[in-house]
């Protein structure tokens, strides 16, 4: 059994436990990665507007609810998964081989994401760059991009005595000759010897763009019009790619070694950015109304059920669930390492941060609503939205808007490379697991051939229809794939592998007494049974019977884009089914023996290291013995 001083083991550094595998240097590693993974963009740019528009504060119910029923069990259920058997997410599938699919489908969709997550990364890089001058680029419409709808031209118009915007054409009024009740229809009053145009009705308003939007949409993406335009390559964000891919390398050039001291940095520089954006905030003129319109509770709307999807939703993405990387960060930790604490800190903390980013961002927000004469649902926005337009225009309203940029789009790269470090990683180590005696030897190699292959196939990505593949694998990879993989690996691991055995699995990493010693610790076995994987089918039948097609700038993907989509959810999901007819095939006996191969774990499942066997064979023996409980422990260890 493991004793307290066992424990103690993962709280130091030292030589590896496994040092064939490797190990985190230290306890402080793993959870800062952990965080790192979790804490990602979503918290900053998807959280806030969600919960503004799905009740303010009453989302906090729902949201804390969905936490503590799916998000925290699922991310505790999969750091003791990877820890107990030192795997990465395929090989970790001994466990029972007929699910090793699932570990496909999630390298698979890590993949996918990995490509055009690091685009987003350079879109970051290239906007901090920009940042490097006393007037910021996106302030202004005199760029040769800029068109005739840029508002500051319009703006610029009618600050002139007796001039209004007639759609793209700066006129004096006198001379267009309107009679009083087309003056009267666009609000233009003549008094005192002056026309009055602050109350001047723009009927071209729809088509104003603001520089923001046009720096974003013209300048960097250089945007087509259609995804079959996909133009040529946007050089500018074909180096700013690169620099992106050539960190993510020289972070994990040395595994979990190099990405552990990487963190230090990475994962705690948002959290000094969003205080300093959070008090710069909250002093400006009309930062109030933002805080208020983020927070302000709308009780009523918790009783629909899309709020509750939406919870669910966010938890789940934004803890970072079913995608691999907490299999694959979980499985360089020492055997006896607190897995439960970690799981509940990061859970909580991962929560905490995005309502702390809520009121950072919403504050200026607030600034930029009040300074444009505006409301703030007017000025909100998510996503690419909210980072490269509606932030960065309030960012050039403040007092050393330079600083403040810099600092801004540094926090995004930081808060980007995080979790591209561990999306990377995951497919590194399945990569490494599947023949350990070879390429664990060359694992530097591996990593420098996935980054060079995932920045060629990002080449798509920064061309002038880049920002169309970028929203559309983001839209088809992570959907449906992530919830299933999720429901699959709680019914796998519950109900076949078996709950009881799995809790000895624990046990054996926590000590005897962790089912006792830790508060509610069978609400977890309740959780991973029945409440989480049936939040999960939820989630799933809600969005598979409300789906509707994705769409950019308000339109469809074109036919061949859609297919593209299914494609990506189907090459995440096709294994699944594939791999179960596989291994049933390659099984002999009967239909029932073979079932029982497939089901049960390999000769070669459990602990990496043999003292590790041997303890776990030691508390699966006693448990059987006085629980009486099928653990098949003797074909195990």
């Amino acid at each position: 059994m493991a004793s307290k001083g066992d424990d103690q083991v993962s709280l130091t550094g030292g030589t590896d436990e496994n040092p064939t595998r490797g190990n985190w240097s230290n306890k402080c590693d793993f959870i800062l990665s952990c965080l790192g993974y979790a804490v990602g963009l979503g918290n900053v740019w998807r959280f806030p507007y969600l919960a503004y528009s799905n009740g303010g504060g009453a989302f906090l119910v729902p949201y804390a609810v969905m936490l503590f029923f799916a998000g925290m069990p699922i991310f505790f259920f999969e750091v003791c998964l990877g820890q107990y058997s030192s795997q990465g997410p395929i090989t970790v599938w001994r466990a029972s081989p007929m699910f090793r699919g699932i570990g496909f489908g999630m390298v698979i969709a890590s993949a996918f994401v990995g490509i055009y997550y690091n685009v987003i990364i350079c879109y970051a890089i290239y906007y901090m760059f920009a940042s490097f001058t006393s007037n910021l680029p996106w302030e202004h419409c005199d760029h040769d991009f800029n068109t005739v709808n840029c508002t500051l031209k319009y703006e610029q118009c009618l600050s002139q005595p007796d001039k209004i915007m007639i759609e793209t054409t700066c006129q004096n009024i006198t001379e267009l000759g309107l009679t009083n009740s087309e003056l009267g229809e666009i609000n233009v009053v003549y008094a005192n010897g002056t026309w009055d145009t602050s109350n001047y009705i723009d009927t071209y308003a729809d088509y104003r763009k603001r520089p923001t939007e046009e720096y974003w949409k013209r300048g960097v993406l250089q945007e087509s019009e259609s995804m079959n335009e996909t133009g040529g390559l946007v050089w500018e964000l074909v180096l700013c790619l690169l620099l992106a891919w050539i960190l993510v390398f020289l972070s994990l050039v040395k595994g979990v070694k190099s990405s552990g001291k990487v963190v230090y940095f990475t994962a705690t520089f948002p959290y000094a950015v969003l205080l300093a954006l959070f008090i710069r905030g909250v002093t400006l003129d009309g930062a109030g109304d933002g805080i208020d319109f983020f927070i302000k509770p709308e009780w009523d709307d918790i009783t629909t059920p899309q709020v509750w999807l939406d919870a669910a939703t966010q938890i789940f993405f934004s803890l970072s669930a079913a995608w691999g990387g907490l299999v694959t960060l979980s499985s360089y930790n020492r055997f006896h390492n607190n897995g439960y604490f970690d799981s509940v800190f990061v859970s909580i903390a991962n929560c905490a941060t995005s309502i702390f980013a809520g009121f950072a961002i919403f504050s200026v927000l607030g600034h930029v609503a009040k300074e444009q004469g505006k409301a703030v649902p007017d000025v909100v926005d998510s996503g690419f939205g909210l980072a490269f337009v509606a932030y960065p225009e309030g960012l050039s309203l403040l007092p050393g808007s330079t600083f403040w940029a810099i600092i801004f789009f540094l926090m995004l790269i930081t808060l980007g490379m995080d979790s591209q470090m561990v999306i990377i990683e995951t497919v590194v180590t399945a990569i490494c697991d599947s023949c350990p005696n070879y390429l664990q030897k060359k694992k530097s190699r591996v990593t420098f051939f996935v980054c060079l292959i995932g920045f060629v196939l990002g080449l798509i990505c920064v061309t002038r229809a880049g920002a169309y593949w970028v929203s559309l694998i983001d839209s088809y990879a992570p959907s449906i794939g992530l919830i299933m993989f999720g429901l699959l690996e709680l019914v796998a691991i519950s109900w076949v592998y078996g709950i009881k055995r799995f809790t000895n699995d624990i046990k054996s990493m926590l000590g005897d007494s962790c089912c006792y010693n830790f508060p509610m610790f069978f609400w977890w076995q309740l959780n991973w049974t029945v409440i989480s994987p049936s939040l999960l089918l939820f989630v799933l039948l809600y969005n598979w019977m409300n789906w509707s097609e994705p769409t950019y700038n308000d339109e469809l993907y074109p036919v061949w884009g859609r297919v593209v989509g299914w494609i990506t959810i189907g090459l995440t999901l096709i294994f699944i089914p594939l791999v179960m007819l596989y291994e049933f095939i390659k099984a002999s006996g009967s239909i029932v023996q073979r079932w029982r191969t497939i089901s049960r774990p390999t000769a070669n499942w459990g602990p990496a290291i043999q003292a590790n066997r041997t303890q776990a064979w030691q508390m699966h023996t006693y448990h059987n013995t006085t629980m009486g409980g099928k653990e098949f422990a003797d074909d195990v260890y």
